[in-house]
């Protein structure tokens, strides 16, 4: 990934944040400082890639452990707000320059989930300084978000039959 970039892995397969951490795994490796921000994920992961740190900084504003889709309205109200302070921590690393490579991972859910609109999201890749790189993953890509993106990925299954 070159210096500066906007990624994106989206569709329907498995392994866009995979290669998100891949990436800032890498940059890591370069002695560049990489932050993850974790978007409408489980816990699952966060503990295994938290051993990263300090080379790679990971955070999870939700509280809940469970999907935001099973959440009752007054939790998912809750998580929103969590959501966006997430979202503030995004915009603040961005103008401050604290980090080589932001992903933020599963941040297209969020325009999924009525949580935030496309025009929102674009504006805070447009903190970006020079030089910085941010990867964006999720399932959907919408054509707003799509045109600021130096590359995009889709990450789809494929079955084959055996005859």
């Amino acid at each position: 990934m070159q210096d500066g970039q906007i990624q994106i892995y989206c569709g329907e397969g498995h392994g866009k944040s995979a290669a998100a951490l891949g990436h800032a795994v890498a940059a890591a490796g370069e002695g560049k400082q990489a932050f993850i921000i974790k978007f409408l994920k489980n816990l699952d992961d966060s503990e295994l890639i938290r051993r990263l740190e300090p080379e790679v900084k990971v955070f999870r504003f939700e509280k809940s452990d469970r999907n935001f889709e099973g959440l009752n309205e007054q939790e998912q109200q809750e998580e929103v707000q969590n959501i966006r302070n997430g979202l503030n921590f995004a915009k603040k690393v961005l103008t401050t320059g604290e980090c080589d490579l932001l992903v933020l991972d599963e941040v297209l859910g969020l325009i999924d989930n009525h949580i935030i609109e496309a025009q929102e999201l674009r504006a805070i890749l447009e903190m970006k300084s020079e030089g910085q790189s941010i990867i964006l993953t999720g399932i959907r890509l919408n054509d707003e978000t799509c045109i600021v993106a130096d590359e995009v990925y889709t990450i789809e299954p494929m079955r084959f039959k055996v005859f």
